[in-house]
């Protein structure tokens, strides 16, 4: 079941107060009222929970409706006011409705008082709805405005009709510079098809998420951008533009080349590692190694090509021995001789 309906009557005739709140019931309206007839008790009666409707009469002993009705605007409520008399004259009533009061009904014709109020608690509901609805317009024009991420709305021909600070960081454009000129200055002439390509995906009102491109600053950099476009439709469904996010990943892209540079830098210098391993076939009399082709190949051109060895040459004593025996001699009695200091 709704919930009553909350009226605030200013009235100095207790019966004129129950006389209105009869005419609301008769009506279907289920409601709750509380009568007040200074400032002070309308003062503390706002104090409350918020009321529905106000009805007021024009003229008090010590209050009245003009003075009524101005505390409400005092305290910019935006709630039915509804002045009644029992004798009102239409010059009156014409100035009550300028200072704000959304209607007014002569006491000897209450019956009017229900569809006057029926139609401005409908007004003050649109009232409402449209305020939450501008509200959450210009939240989300702020959230927009104060992204990093530049953020612009282009029409279907491709010329920007908003641009947000996110957008004058990355390109270096005001907003001043940008609305009606085509986006298309921002791709660079080494990539002349990627605009006919993002127009012909916008007249589709295809979404496009998170593409990697490149865009020109307005000083003449080239930046990497991560771009996403997400088709503008009005409130009957009519596709009328799209918006495009960018992201600046310049420093990211430099990362990931540097960091595959090295990749294929310790790759390029593993394959440059030499080893040796496994079981080596050695001729047992000349000490040639067989390799992997079955070629024989002296034990130092083996080892060289597969290791980062080498070879410095020399003459062991043994040997020396054996092809040189007339040295052989002399060497060890040099050798064994005491020496002279």
């Amino acid at each position: 079941m709704p919930n009553p309906l909350r009226v605030l009557i200013v009235e100095d005739s207790e019966d004129d107060a129950l006389l209105i709140a009869r005419e609301l019931r008769r009506s279907g309206n289920s409601l709750t009222f509380e009568r007040v007839e200074t400032r002070a008790a309308m003062i503390a009666a706002l104090e409350a929970p918020p009321w529905d409707l106000i009805v007021s009469d024009y003229s008090l002993p010590q209050f009245g409706g003009p003075a009524a009705l101005a505390l409400c605007k005092e305290r910019g409520l935006d709630i039915p006011f509804i002045s009644v008399s029992g004798a009102i004259g239409e010059d009156i009533a014409v100035e009550m409705m300028r200072a704000g009061a959304h209607d007014y009904v002569m006491k000897n014709n209450l019956a009017r008082l229900s569809v006057a109020v029926e139609r401005e608690l409908r007004a003050a509901e649109e009232r409402r709805e449209r305020r939450q609805v501008e509200a959450a317009r210009a939240h989300l024009a702020s959230i927009v405005e104060s992204c990093e991420d530049a953020i612009d709305g282009q029409n279907l021909e491709g010329s920007l009709i908003s641009w947000n600070s996110g957008a004058e960081r990355l390109y270096g454009y005001t907003a001043a510079e940008m609305i009606g000129k085509s986006a298309s200055m921002l791709v660079p002439a080494f990539r002349p098809q990627d605009w006919p390509e993002i127009l012909e995906l916008m007249k589709r009102g295809e979404p496009v998420e998170s593409f990697e491109t490149v865009r020109i600053r307005k000083d003449g950099e080239v930046i990497d951008v991560s771009m996403t476009i997400s088709p503008i439709k009005d409130a009957a469904g009519k596709l009328i533009g799209a918006s495009t996010v960018g992201r600046d990943i310049t420093q990211r892209k430099r990362e990931e080349q540097e960091r595959l540079k090295l990749i294929q830098e310790l790759t390029d210098a593993l394959a440059q590692v030499k080893t040796l391993s496994g079981l080596l076939p050695i001729c047992a009399s000349c000490k040639k190694i067989r390799d992997d082709n079955g070629y024989w190949q002296q034990v130092e051109t083996y080892i060289q090509k597969h290791s980062n060895a080498d070879f410095t040459h020399g003459i062991c004593p043994d040997c020396i021995k054996r092809l040189y025996p007339e040295y052989s001699d002399a060497l060890n009695s040099t050798a064994s001789a005491p020496r002279q200091f």
